[in-house]
C-alpha cells in the first residue's frame, strides 16, 4: 500500500505515555511527526501541514477534501468528509467525517486514546482477542456495525463522532449531522434541477483528467452522461462483477459508445481468484467479503493518472435502493427497522451453514447493533434511505473506492457532495419508488443514454458466463479456509456443512446461488483471518 493521494496517520490524545506512543509508531508504515504536544501527537506518512494554526491552537485534516480555515468540528466533517484532529487550548478533539468514510480506529489506555488509519498498528498495544459481535454482522450483512471492529480491544470511530479530551479525561461526544439536524421536507426538486446540481458538482473537477466505471446501471451512466456533457477529459473503464452474465460489460460498450467515450475491458483470470482475494481481505482488514472482484480493476487505477469517479450512495439516494416495500409499508418503528434489517441481511442458503445456536445466537446480536447503529435515524422523514447509507454504503460498499482505489489515487464522490446529497434526500421515497425518479433523472441527462438497457431493469434472458469466485482455483482456497473454521470453531456450522467441507473442494459446486456464494465468502473471509492471527488467538471459544 502507497500513501500516494491520502497519507497513514497515528497519534494520540490525552494522558499520553511517550513509549505507547513509540510503539505504536513503530508498528506502522513510516510516518513523521505533525504535531506533538503533553496532550496530542499526530504523526503521518507524508508532510501534513494544519489548515488553520494559532497561537495555542490547531487544526489537521486528512481525507479526501481539506477545510479551508478552523470551524467547529462538526461542520468540517459534514461539509469536507474528512476526519481530523482539532485543538483551541482548552478541548482537543479526534473527529471522523459525518459518515465515516475514511476510518479511524482507537484504543482506550488508561486517560489516553491512541488512533491510527489502520487496524493492524493498533494491534501492537493490546491483545488479540475476537469480537464475535463484529464478526456476527460480518457473516450475516457482509460488514459490521457501530464501533465493532474484528479485535475487542479496537474500536471505530463512527461518523458524526468525535473523541474530545478536556478536564484531564476522554469522552466520547457525538452529534447529529447535518441532514438530522435539519428533517429535509419535500422541495419537488425536479429531475433537471438534479442534473444541474452535478454539473455544480463536476466544476470542481475542472481541468482533472477524469476515470468514470461504467457498470452498465443507473448510478454510472448518469455520471458518465454529465462527465461528457462538461466536456471533461474522461475515460470509461468496465470490469467484470463476477456475478455470472457479465452483462455489465456488454451495456457498458453501448452505453459509451453512445456517449463518444473511450471505453475499456479490464479483464480477469480465474488463476488469481484466490490471491485477490486473500489480497482484498488484508487489505481491507477483514471488514467485508465484498470487493474480490475490484482488485484487478483498483490496480490499474493507481497507474492511470486519473481521478475515480464513483457512483457511491446514489442507489439509496435516487431509487430507494435496499429498501423493501414492506420497509415501505411498515407501520411501526420494530417493523420498519426490520425490514430494513432483512433487506441488508444474506437470506437463507439452500442449506443450513450455521449451527442452530450459532445461528440464533447471530440473529439477535445483529439486531441489537443494527437498531443501535441507526437509533439516531428513527423517526426521521429518509430514515430508509439514510439506514442503508450509514450501515452498508459507510462499512461495506465504500471499501472499494476508499480502501482499494484509495491511498494511491484519488476518488470523488459527486453523489456525497453536501448540495447534492441535501437535494436528493429532500426527494421523497415515494416519488423514487421502483426507480421512477432516477429513470427521470437520467432522461434530463441523456435520454439516448436513458433508454439503453440497464443492469437495474434487465428483462431479457441473460448469457450465463463462469464465475472466478467458483472456479477450481477458487474452490481450492475456500476450502482450506472453511477446513480452517471446521477445525477452530466446529460449534459455528452446522452438521450438513461439516459433510460438504469433508467432501472436499469440489462439493463446494453445489453453492452457485447468490445468498450461497455470500455465505461461503463471510466464512471464507473468517477463515482466512483464523489462519492470519493462528499464532495470536489464544481464545476463540464462541459465545453460543
Amino acid at each position: 500500500m502507497q500513501f500516494n493521494v491520502r497519507p497513514y496517520i497515528c497519534g494520540a490524545l490525552g494522558r499520553i505515555d511517550t513509549a505507547i506512543v513509540g510503539k505504536l509508531t513503530a508498528a506502522g508504515p513510516r510516518v513523521r511527526p505533525a504535531l506533538q504536544t503533553a496532550e496530542a501527537a499526530l504523526f503521518s506518512s507524508t508532510p501534513l501541514p494544519p489548515y488553520h494554526r494559532a497561537e495555542g491552537s490547531f487544526a489537521f485534516s486528512w481525507g479526501e477534501r481539506r477545510p479551508a480555515a478552523a470551524e467547529e468540528w462538526i461542520t468540517v466533517a459534514e461539509t469536507y468528509e474528512t476526519p481530523g484532529l482539532i485543538g483551541d487550548g482548552k478541548r482537543i478533539v479526534l473527529h471522523a467525517g459525518a459518515l465515516g468514510l475514511v476510518d479511524v480506529y482507537y484504543v482506550r489506555q488508561g486517560d489516553a486514546v491512541y488512533f491510527s488509519s489502520l487496524i493492524q498498528p493498533l494491534l501492537s498495544l493490546v491483545p488479540i482477542e475476537i469480537d464475535w459481535s463484529a464478526w456476527a454482522s460480518i457473516l450475516q450483512v457482509t460488514f459490521p456495525l457501530g464501533e465493532a471492529t474484528p479485535y475487542t480491544g479496537v474500536k471505530r470511530l463512527p461518523g458524526s463522532s468525535a473523541l474530545v479530551f478536556e478536564h484531564d479525561r476522554v469522552s466520547t461526544e457525538r452529534r447529529l449531522p447535518r441532514w438530522l439536524r435539519t428533517e429535509p421536507y419535500e422541495a419537488w426538486t425536479s429531475p433537471e434541477e438534479i442534473v444541474e446540481l452535478l454539473h455544480r458538482v463536476y466544476a470542481g473537477y475542472d481541468g482533472r483528467k477524469l476515470l468514470v466505471p461504467v457498470s452498465g446501471g443507473y448510478d454510472s451512466r448518469l455520471l458518465a452522461s454529465v462527465a461528457k456533457a462538461m466536456d471533461a477529459d474522461v475515460e470509461s473503464w468496465t470490469t467484470s462483477p463476477d456475478d455470472g452474465t457479465d452483462t455489465d460489460i456488454a451495456f457498458a460498450r453501448a452505453i459509451t459508445k453512445e456517449l463518444g467515450i473511450p471505453h475499456r475491458v479490464i479483464l480477469q483470470d480465474a488463476a488469481d481468484y484466490p490471491r485477490d482475494a486473500a489480497e482484498v481481505a488484508r487489505r481491507l482488514e477483514y471488514l467485508t467479503p465484498h470487493h474480490a472482484w475490484y482488485a484487478p480493476f483498483a490496480k490499474e487505477v493507481h497507474g492511470s493518472g486519473r481521478i475515480l469517479i464513483d457512483g457511491l450512495a446514489g442507489g439509496p439516494l435516487l431509487k430507494n435502493f435496499m429498501v423493501s416495500g414492506a420497509a415501505l409499508e411498515a407501520r411501526t418503528q420494530d417493523e420498519r427497522s426490520a425490514a430494513v434489517l432483512g433487506s441488508l441481511s444474506l437470506g437463507a442458503p439452500s442449506q443450513p451453514f450455521l449451527s442452530k445456536a450459532a445461528a440464533q445466537w447471530m440473529e439477535e446480536t445483529v439486531r441489537e447493533q443494527f437498531a443501535a447503529a441507526t437509533s439516531m435515524l428513527h423517526g426521521h422523514r429518509a430514515e430508509l434511505p439514510l439506514s442503508v447509507l450509514h450501515t452498508r454504503t459507510v462499512r461495506g460498499i465504500a471499501r472499494s473506492a476508499v480502501n482499494l482505489v484509495g491511498p494511491e489515487a484519488s476518488f470523488a464522490a459527486p453523489f456525497i457532495h453536501p448540495e447534492f446529497f441535501d437535494a436528493a434526500l429532500s426527494v421523497g421515497v415515494a416519488r423514487k419508488d421502483k426507480g421512477r425518479f432516477y429513470r427521470e433523472v437520467l432522461h434530463a441527462a441523456n435520454p439516448r443514454v436513458a433508454a439503453l438497457p440497464s443492469t437495474n431493469v434487465v428483462k431479457q434472458p441473460l448469457q450465463r458466463v463462469p464465475l472466478r469466485s467458483t472456479a477450481a482455483a477458487a474452490r481450492n482456497y475456500s476450502h482450506r479456509m472453511l477446513e480452517t473454521v471446521v477445525s477452530r470453531v466446529p460449534g459455528l456450522l452446522s452438521d450438513e456443512l461439516h459433510e460438504v467441507v469433508a467432501g472436499g473442494p469440489d462439493a463446494l459446486t453445489r453453492f452457485t446461488g447468490w445468498n450461497d456464494r455470500f455465505w461461503v465468502r463471510g466464512l471464507v473471509l473468517f477463515g482466512l483471518w483464523l489462519s492470519d492471527f493462528e499464532n495470536d488467538l489464544a481464545d476463540v471459544d464462541a459465545p453460543f
